[in-house]
């Protein structure tokens, strides 16, 4: 080792899901399959590209006022960044600093372990149970924060929202964050318990239900004080997150709320078609709230079902990891791909 690498922070980077250039059936990173709402392509079209030589507006005050308005909450409690993994990222850095550990799934989000040990957090990893359902009393205990998804990510599973305030009401003193990314194609969000508990932030994303991945936008839900809490950390670290063309776009996103509830439609209509197919297929699956299913099937090994679906140009996500070694997470796709998928196991099960 250099002598100069004794004081460089070594990490685990976080690995996303493969992005390949070529053609293929992409059922492997929970991106919707369907285009954004007609009004953002118009706002791509018509934007004033002389507005891009100037700095964004760093309080993205457009984009927080379309936001508020939608949830009807104040501006002062919308905070956005550069996707949600920047939101979140920014939080664990605002509101984790105990020494005491912060408290989160261990089949879960993996960012989440990636930023902890970025930023030097103390952090203790709570066990699903046999269903792969969070234990909401291994909560309950002295913690320096709490974070988990809802619905989980990677088991697509829900919790119900007497649950999730169940884990608030044993940590009031504590920030507990609940990563929605998911939400819109499950049930109740917890941004229904905002003006009860000032411990509390909601963070969403527009990279699915309002297909913007891309655009990377992200969004923090909470009381005033969390929300200037994370604005003031946002302007120690950089003031112009936010781009020009994702603000523009992003207000045209959220004022289509038709065009967003009828992707969702959609997406909830396949995945509950595709849940029958795979029942007939042989396949085990968790019983999904979001955007994915988590499989396996007793009888495949689910790593070589993942290469021969790669080398046949279809993409799901795997990870080989303790407890999850024998599923695979498939994307919700258009019905077409995912006939395309059920054709392929149809084909690989007969041969």
């Amino acid at each position: 080792m250099k002598a100069f690498e004794q004081n460089i922070r070594k990490v685990e980077p976080y690995v996303p899901g493969e992005q390949p250039r070529h053609k293929v059936i992409k059922l492997n990173t929970n991106e919707n399959p369907y285009p954004p709402s007609p009004s953002v392509t118009k706002a791509l079209r018509e934007m004033d590209t002389d507005r891009l030589r100037l700095y964004p507006d760093p309080a993205a005050d457009m984009l927080v006022g379309a936001l508020a308005d939608y949830y009807e909450v104040g501006k002062d409690q919308v905070f956005v960044g550069v996707g949600s993994d920047d939101v979140l990222a920014m939080c664990f850095l605002t509101f984790f600093n105990s020494d005491k550990p912060v408290l989160f799934p261990d089949i879960t989000y993996s960012f989440y372990k990636v930023w902890a040990e970025l930023y030097r957090i103390p952090y203790e990893c709570q066990k699903l149970d046999g269903d792969f359902r969070i234990v909401k009393e291994d909560y309950y205990k002295e913690n320096g924060g709490v974070i988990f998804p809802n619905p989980n990510a990677p088991t697509a599973l829900y919790e119900e929202l007497d649950a999730v305030e169940d884990i608030i009401t044993h940590n009031k003193d504590a920030v507990v964050i609940v990563d929605e990314a998911y939400i819109d194609f499950a049930g109740r969000s917890a941004l229904e318990l905002i003006d009860k508990y000032d411990n509390l932030l909601v963070v969403q994303t527009f990279s699915k239900a309002r297909s913007m991945a891309g655009m990377r936008i992200g969004y923090a839900i909470g009381s005033p004080l969390l929300i200037k809490y994370l604005n003031d950390a946002k302007y120690s670290f950089n003031s112009y997150t936010m781009n020009e063309t994702s603000l523009v776009c992003g207000v045209e996103a959220v004022k289509d709320r038709a065009y967003f509830e009828e992707g969702i439609r959609r997406i909830v209509e396949t995945r509950e078609w595709a849940k029958q197919e795979l029942a007939k297929l042989g396949f085990c699956f968790l019983d999904s709230s979001a955007n994915f299913i988590f499989a396996r099937h007793p009888e495949y090994d689910a790593r070589k079902l993942f290469e021969e679906l790669k080398a046949n140009g279809i993409y799901v996500r795997y990870w080989g990891s303790a407890r999850i070694e024998q599923y695979m997470r498939i994307s919700v796709g258009t019905r077409e791909e995912m006939e395309a998928l059920f054709a392929f196991f149809r084909q690989y099960m007969n041969r």
